[in-house]
């Protein structure tokens, strides 16, 4: 065992301990919600606060499985497809997001976690919080760290090469998904310096939503710029490991967040909570999910069609 092996398992182990605490919280918020000991979220009914926070729990439990698959000798032997999948729906859930949550952390903001209409909870004290945002940044590092030396055990050429040595698609191909990626992009940035074309509720807007519409437009930029990369095989001689990286954690943020994001804008269209809004149009918002989700996955597919046709070239 090498020293990147031995990182890898300790980050894997950390990751797994840092989400548990998350969590045994929210299973604390479903019963106690369920036997009327504590109160539900603002502008959720019992039902729907059940149903959002059992979501939570389901993919706390996905997480911590992932990373402990990334050092166990049985995630050698389990399916690549689906261990893949969740980790790159979990990397692309925390990585993107890791300086904000290091920062809000600093700044005494209540809760690292971007705004979701999930993790907010009714009265959360100073502890619990903090124990949240330690699940976000422990396990968002722990797979930055442990998911690399996995992929580098189970696929040692994953990443080798670089960009022009062949296998990439045709220089004539239009990547759509990234141009796609791009726009999305776009718009965000638009948001997070101000534009309020497409804006419903300005008064709903603060700091975080400002950021977060950044950090989330850069990453479908680089998302884009790096799968364009990727398939056209341009700028030649970049070693590919780099386009690869980027592409898996930006098309991993475009997917994760917002197909989480999804269902909340569909929920407050339709039930039209009197307490909860968004500042943007929630149409507008919902379309331009609904195209995020989509570049996220087309390009995860360009890039894994990309390698496997290089590795057979």
């Amino acid at each position: 065992m090498d020293r990147w092996d031995r990182a890898g398992r300790i980050a894997a182990y950390g990751a797994a301990l840092a989400l548990t605490p998350y969590l045994l919280i929210k299973v604390s918020w479903v019963v106690g919600s369920l036997l009327g000991l504590l109160p539900v979220g603002t502008g959720f009914g019992k039902a729907e606060w059940v149903v959002i926070n059992s979501a939570t729990i389901g993919m706390a439990g996905i997480g911590i499985a992932v990373a402990l698959a990334l050092v166990r000798p049985w995630g050698m032997c389990i399916p690549a497809a689906p261990l893949a999948f969740c980790a790159w729906v979990g990397t692309g859930f925390l990585v993107p997001v890791l300086p904000y949550a290091v920062l809000s952390s600093l700044l005494g903001s209540e809760d690292g976690n971007p705004k979701s209409g999930s993790d907010a909870g009714p009265s959360m004290p100073v502890w619990e919080a903090a124990l949240v945002q330690i699940g976000f940044v422990g396990m968002g590092l722990g797979l930055a760290i442990a998911l690399p030396t996995y992929l580098r055990r189970r696929w040692p050429d994953a990443f080798a090469g670089r960009l022009g040595g062949g296998g990439e698609g045709s220089p004539r191909a239009l990547p759509w998904m990234a141009v796609v990626g791009a726009a999305v992009g776009l718009i965000w940035l638009y948001w997070a310096v101000g534009g309020t074309a497409g804006v419903a509720h300005r008064g709903e807007r603060d700091l975080a939503w400002h950021v977060l519409s950044g950090v989330f437009g850069l990453w479908a930029f680089v998302a884009s710029a790096a799968t364009w990369a990727a398939v056209r095989g341009r700028p030649a001689r970049v070693p590919r490991w780099g386009p690869m990286v980027l592409g898996w954690l930006g098309s991993g943020s475009l997917f994760a967040w917002s197909g989480w994001k999804l269902p909340f804008t569909l929920y407050l269209a339709v039930a039209q909570p009197a307490n909860e809004a968004l500042p943007e149009n929630l149409a507008l918002a919902a379309v331009l999910h609904l195209a995020a989700v989509w570049a996220g996955a087309a390009m995860l597919r360009a890039l894994v069609r990309t390698r496997l046709v290089s590795s057979n070239s």
